[in-house]
This record gives C-alpha cells, structure tokens and sequence, in this order.
C-alpha cells in the first residue's frame, strides 16, 4: 500500500514536467483557436482546475474580452464575457501590473466576484499570459487549499504557452475565410467558405445558401443548441460557442465546433458572423482532456443524482475499458449506490448482493476499512491486481481497482469505483484523468444533491396538497392522474378533486395555478381547500367559482388560476358546468361518440374581481365518461388547444371505458413533458337504487310541529315504513323541527329521504350557529333534552353548513 502513496506523491512533484511536454507538443502547432482551447485544456489536467479562460484586450480597448475558455461553462462561477480595463476586477488588476493573482475563499469574500460563485471554497488564479500584451490566464479550482506549488507551476507555463492568434472572425466586407460563414439574420441567408462546406459533406454547387439546408444535415438532438444560436431572438451581443454533431453518409456523426459573434447592423439588418472547425481531430488527438472535456460538458447539465452517475459511466468506463463502476452517494457512514454499470446483482461482490434493498445496494463503510481510509484522505487511490484488499472491494477489480473520492468545497459527496478483471496498466495520463474526473464529479454531485433535495421537498409538498384517493362515488367511478414536467425542476400548480355533496350530487374540479414554483403549489393548495369549502356549503357552481376568484383577489397575489367545476346530479344524470379560462370537459358518449362540450366561460380567477361565470348544463347518460385535464395534456408550443382537444377526443372516442385507469395512462401516453399534467376522468353508469325523497315548507304557526308530524307520517305510510321505525322518525322530526323554530328564524324545512332501507330526516334552518349538546341537565329543567333523544335513537347524526345556514340531519335504519 505504502508503494502506491509514494508513487502517487512521486507522480504530483512530476506533474509540472509532464505538463512542460505536452504543452511543448501543442505548440508545434499553428496558432488557431483550437490551439488556444487545447493550452487551456492542459491547465484542467495538471493543475486541478475546473475552469481555464483567457482574456485580451478587444479592439475598442476599453474592455478585456473572453477569447477561449475550457472545462464547464464559465457562466457557473459568475465569470464575464468582459470586464472594464479600468476597473476593480482580479483580470483588470493583473492586467496593469503585470503580475499573477492568487484569491483564495477569504480573499474573495470581499470583491464582487464573490455574490456569483456556487460556494464557499472556491479559489480563483488569474495569471498574465505571453501570447498578447495585456492578456490574462483565469483559473478556477475547488480543491481544498485551492492551487499547491505544484499547481502553481503548472498554470504559469500554461500562461506562458497561451498564444493569441488574430481573431478568426470574417471582417465587416472582404472575401470569408474558408472555415467562416456570415448569416443575415433578418432572411436567413448565409455566406459560407468551402472549408466549411466540406465539414457538412456538401459542394459549392449543391448548397442553396440557406442556414436550413445546413441546420438539416446535423444530428437531431444538437437541434435546440443550435437554433439557440441562429435565431436573433435568443442570440444577444457578444461571442457564443457550442460544439454540434453533421450526419455522414458512413461511420458515426462528425463533431463540429462553432464560435459566433452576433455583429450590430448600425442601420443595417444584424448578422452572424463566426468559424465551424472539426472538432473530433481535437478529440482524437487529445484524448484525455477531451474526455474531461466531455464530462465536464455532461455534468454540467446533469440537474440530478442520477444524471451525474450515468454522465460518469458514459465518459470513463468504454474509454478506460473497465469491466465495471459504481457511483455511490456518501450518506452517514453507509454508501448508497446511484449507479452501477453493470447493473446485475450477479456481476457485483457478495456483500454487495446482501445488501441489495431496492434498485441499488448500499451497504456500511466501516465492510469496508481501506475504502474508508481512502475517503478520509481525501484523494484518489489506485491498486493493481493482486493488492491484498477486504473481498467487498477486491472481487469490484481483481485486475485493478480505482477509488475517485468526490468531494466539493471540504465536504465528501461519495465514491466512484472502477474496476477492471484483468490485469490492467495505469498510466501517468490515465492517472491524471481519474483524479481530474473525480473532482468534476465530486461538485457535479454536490450541486445533483442539493437539486434532489429542493425537487423532492417541492414534489412531497405538491403531493400532500392532492387527494391521496378518490372517494367512491354513488353510481359513478372516477379516476386521476398527475404528471409532473421533466423540463426544469420547480412543481407546477395543476390540481384535481373531487368533493361528495348532499343529495347525491359529486363536484368534479380540475385546476392549474400560473407557473411552476413552490409558491404556485401553495396557492394550489389554498384554491383546492376554498373550492371545497364553498361547495361544502351548499352553494351553486357558479357562487362557488365566484366566491374562489373573490378570495384570490384578496389574497393579492401576481398568480391567476383557471379551474373547470362540473356539479354533477347522481340520481337524475344531469350537470351543471362552470369554466373559469380553462379548457372545457370532454364527453364520450356510450355509443363511442365524442364531444367537446359547448360551454360558455369567465375569466381566470384573480383577474378580475366583479366577473360573471356562467353555468352550462350537460345530460349525462349512463355510460357516459367526462374527461376533464389541464392544458398540459392539449396544448404546446407544437400544438394549439383546439388541436390538442380534438385529439384528446379521438384518443376518448377509441378507448374502452370499462377499465378507467387503462384509459387515463393511455391519454398521457403521449403527453408532452412541457408542463405539468393533470387528468380526471369519471364514468357515469347511473344509480341503481334511486331515493325516494319529499320535502315540506314549516310554517311559523303554534300548529307547525304537529303540521310536520302529519306530513312525515303520510309520506312514511305510503313508503311502507315500518310503523315501530315510523314513531322513531315522528319523535326525530318533533324534535329538531321545534328546536329549529324556538331557536332561529327565517325559512324552515323538512327532507325525507329513503333509500336502501335508511332513512334520512333533514331540517335547514336559517342559523348558521350548530345545535349545542348540553353537558349536564336537572330534574328540574323544561329543555334542552331534543338533541340528547335525537342522539339516542338516530344510528347517525350530525350538521352540515348550507348557503348561510345549516341543515341538521339523523339516519335511520329500518328493519322490515
């Protein structure tokens, strides 16, 4: 083990010779920007850094200027595309005086630069370079202690290497270059040299001089990028670069690398202007930086955990032609596996096997002492084939085995492991790639956590304002479906519901609140409780809808909501729809036909504080399937909503209704992952059983209780209730029909229901006060015992609010 450390440390105090070679190699080379880029990549392998840029003084000379970078997109660590050469910047300041700067955490607390940076171990070399008087070489590093001596060394002969040539930009007129292009962004037309039509495979006389005829020849997947940069709507002043892919007749896509500069047109239309140069000879000829290089790129988009495994396995296990590797998060002392490759159990050590749970094993360090030892030094270990190690790291590569320590700003993220079955050589190059990777990993993986954590508090937020199940319904079956977006990471505010009402009646709700953020699922989940609270009360649709849009105006938020409510009547299968900007239901008939249903709507809530939302109705026969959804499943930037609704009607019209939950994953089958989604679809197949029900006006006369009795015991005859059941319900309704006379005023009335041998008397009143049950009564009292006898003989009871009052209800069951 000793033999391993020494050469390790022996391989460091060799790193600034081997960095004068390659750097000796580059620059036999012409000065183009691609040698630039290659010097600058050299500084990611032999001194640690993340990030390597350079800058010179531009033309107006009034500003140091971005020429090349390397490593992940500078943007990440805050640095500009120019800075002021009279200003306060760490690049102005080696510019005048013409000597390096090394900031660490503590000197960079005090400058700008500071407010910008992901962390709070970040360290920040600026160097001035030979190639341009005036230039600067910029480095950033997360290493713990930031650049040694060793690294130091290494930055100064990169910085002494950068050679600046001309820029390659084609002039404002003249002839192009043969690697350039000039686009006119106002018709697309574009001016090419021959070098770079023979990049893209074509001919002078077979382009057109279209940028769509060269847009069509790359990979599909490069698209967005590009366009990114050829549309003049996303394309802001200053350089742009990205690296895309050409389709070739034969062989895999060639990579291309494309530096643009959007120039001003000063009266004119604005044009493009820039270079496409080959980018897989770069690739070919340095294929260790370009690896990290590539990593680099792929972690720096990966937004999850997972995403930086898979970017990790991608980059190093085919070139390094390892048998397999593992990447695992550090989590108290227990190692959970994010990523294997392979991913069978079988290929994995036994203690590995043991400790499979899940999709990936994880399984305590301390199985482990050597990968211990290794995670607490902190940095990477290497043991050729025959080390004697503990099995659970020896059967991962009994040819060879690399242990990458992630860690990021002093804190150890986790591990990656790469092993190999046959004895496998480690060279110094190979050597210097595994330590480079590791510590783009180790930050990438840092920054994935976090971006798990806040998406997982956000879902779990989401997730616990939505229903958990839906209720069974009398006579119906609903079902729903909530997809979240894969673009971006913030929950959107889509919502469905559905809320049980007296009488049979079910209210269907669907809703989406404007935008995607934390905020945005709170007032989801304050529209839900409002909606269902209003409804609760007994209130029609429509006061429903406008009682939710006056709450929301109140609330003074810069959100509005739009929301679909659809009351529907379970016994006489009929409905009444309110739209508040939302699209509308969807209807498929039982003979397999659809329909869009012609409602009228209002405005979004929270637009506008006096607005009218009108109700339409709908007949729904048994058989009948509403579908309603938010406007992520019909609307895109591909797709228009009436598009996206005539669709949805013809996936409705094609679906077999009998198995619901089959139908709701078939319509989000292809669902755009845009935005959130939202699906609630109900069958109506009709009651079987519908109640027998009558109702009775109580006047406020001295005869009104006994007036009640008689209508109750009318009604309970011609039902054929039991007379024994029937002196139960007479005593009932005495007692709440008095009690709501004596104690409140207004209407009055009396609801029988029956249905299923219960039967239900219901007394509303006018009050919106609940009956009080009293605590303790004397022989003397004269009253207060109506509610403690309603209680004794109903086998349920309670009190619901309705429309300003309340409706005091008992149940009874009978025996026939």
């Amino acid at each position: 083990m000793a033999d391993v450390v020494d050469e390790g440390a022996a391989e460091r105090r060799t790193g600034p010779v081997r960095a004068e070679i390659a750097l000796k190699t580059i620059a036999a080379e012409p000065a183009t920007p691609e040698r630039v880029r290659r010097t600058l990549e050299q500084a990611l392998v032999f001194a640690g850094a993340v990030l390597a840029a350079v800058y010179a003084p531009g033309g107006d000379g009034d500003l140091l200027r971005l020429v090349e970078s390397a490593g992940v997109p500078r943007t990440l660590y805050g640095l500009r595309e120019s800075y002021p050469l009279d200003g306060h910047s760490p690049a102005a300041d080696v510019h005048r005086a013409g000597r390096p700067v090394w900031l660490g955490p503590a000197e960079l607390a005090d400058r700008a630069e500071a407010r910008r940076m992901p962390g709070n171990d970040v360290h920040l070399a600026v160097l001035p370079v030979s190639g341009r008087p005036g230039g600067c070489l910029l480095a950033v590093s997360e290493r713990p202690g930031g650049f040694g001596a060793d690294e130091r060394a290494c930055l100064e002969l990169v910085a002494e290497a950068v050679a600046l040539p001309a820029p390659a930009l084609p002039a404002e007129e003249g002839e192009l270059l043969p690697n350039a292009f000039s686009l006119a962004m106002d018709t697309g037309r574009v001016e090419v040299g021959d070098a770079l039509l023979e990049l893209f495979g074509l001919s002078r006389d077979r382009f057109d001089g279209r940028v769509e005829t060269l847009l069509g020849l790359t990979v599909p997947e490069d698209l967005p990028s590009l366009m990114s940069v050829v549309e003049a709507g996303h394309m802001s002043i200053g350089e742009r670069e990205l690296e895309f892919r050409v389709l070739q007749p034969t062989g895999p896509p060639r990579w291309l690398r494309l530096r643009g500069r959007l120039l001003p047109g000063d009266g004119r239309p604005a044009r493009l202007v820039g270079t496409v140069t080959d980018a897989s000879t770069l690739r070919g000829e340095v294929t260790d930086v370009a690896r990290v290089q590539r990593l680099a790129a792929a972690l720096a988009t990966a937004g999850t955990v997972s995403d930086v495994g898979r970017a990790v396995v991608a980059a190093l296990r085919k070139p390094l032609r390892a048998d397999r590797i593992a990447l695992a998060e550090l989590e108290n002392d227990r190692l959970v596996v994010t990523v294997l490759d392979p991913p069978e159990p079988e290929s994995w050590p036994d203690l590995w096997q043991l400790e499979w749970r899940a999709e990936w094993p994880d399984a305590p360090v301390r199985a482990m002492p050597t990968l211990a030892a290794a995670l607490r030094e902190g940095r990477a270990r290497i043991w050729p084939a025959g080390t004697a190690l503990e099995p659970a790291l020896a059967e991962v590569g009994p040819g060879g085995l690399a242990v990458l320590p992630l860690s990021a700003g002093g804190r150890m993220a986790g591990v990656c492991l790469i092993g190999w079955d046959e004895p496998h050589d480690f060279g110094p190059d190979e050597r210097a790639l595994l330590t480079a990777s590791a510590g783009l990993a180790g930050q990438a993986l840092t920054r994935a956590r976090a971006f798990d954590a806040e998406h997982e508090l956000v879902g779990m937020l989401q997730r616990q304002l939505l229903p958990r199940r839906l209720p069974d319904l009398p006579g119906a079956v609903a079902v729903a479906r909530y997809l979240p977006a894969t673009a971006g990471l913030e929950v959107g505010g889509d919502w469905y519901d559905v809320i049980p009402l007296s009488d049979h009646h079910v209210a269907l709700v669907i809703g989406d609140v404007q935008g995607h953020s934390a905020g945005a699922a709170t007032l989801m989940g304050q529209m839900r409780t409002a909606l269902r609270a209003y409804a609760a009360e007994g209130h029609p649709p429509d006061v429903v809808v406008s009682h939710s849009n006056r709450l929301l105006m109140e609330l003074e938020t810069d959100l509005f909501v739009t929301c679909c409510y659809v009351d529907v009547d379970m016994e006489e299968g009929t409905a009444w729809c309110v739209r508040a900007g939302h699209p509308p239901p969807v209807l498929r008939h039982p003979d397999g036909s659809t329909e869009i249903a012609e409602t009228d709507g209002g405005p979004p809530l929270g637009v506008v504080t006096r607005a009218d939302f009108p109700m339409t109705p709908l007949r729904l026969l048994p058989g009948t399937v509403v579908a309603l959804t938010t406007d992520g499943l019909v609307e895109s930037a591909e797709m228009d909503i009436d598009t996206g609704l005539d669709r949805l009607a013809h996936e409705l019209a094609l679906a077999d209704p009998a198995h619901l939950g089959l139908v709701a994953d078939a319509l989000l089958g292809n669902a755009h992952r845009g935005d959130d989604v939202a699906l609630l679809l109900m069958r109506y197949d009709g009651m079987a059983v519908k109640p027998l029900r009558e109702g009775w006006t109580v006047w406020r006369v001295p005869e009104a209780a006994r007036q009640a009795r008689r209508f109750t015991r009318r009604t309970l005859r011609v039902w054929g209730v039991p007379v024994g059941a029937m002196d139960t319900a007479l005593l009932v309704v005495s007692e709440l029909v008095t009690n709501a006379l004596v104690h409140t005023d207004g209407r009055v009335r009396l609801d029988l229901v029956l249905i299923d041998r219960r039967l239900r008397v219901a007394v509303t009143d006018a009050s919106p006060r609940t009956p009080v049950k009293p605590t303790g009564l004397g022989w003397e009292a004269t009253g207060g015992r109506g509610i403690l006898l309603v209680e004794a003989v109903s086998d349920a009871w309670g009190t619901v609010p309705v429309s300003g009052g309340k409706q005091v209800w008992s149940e009874l069951a009978l025996e026939y």
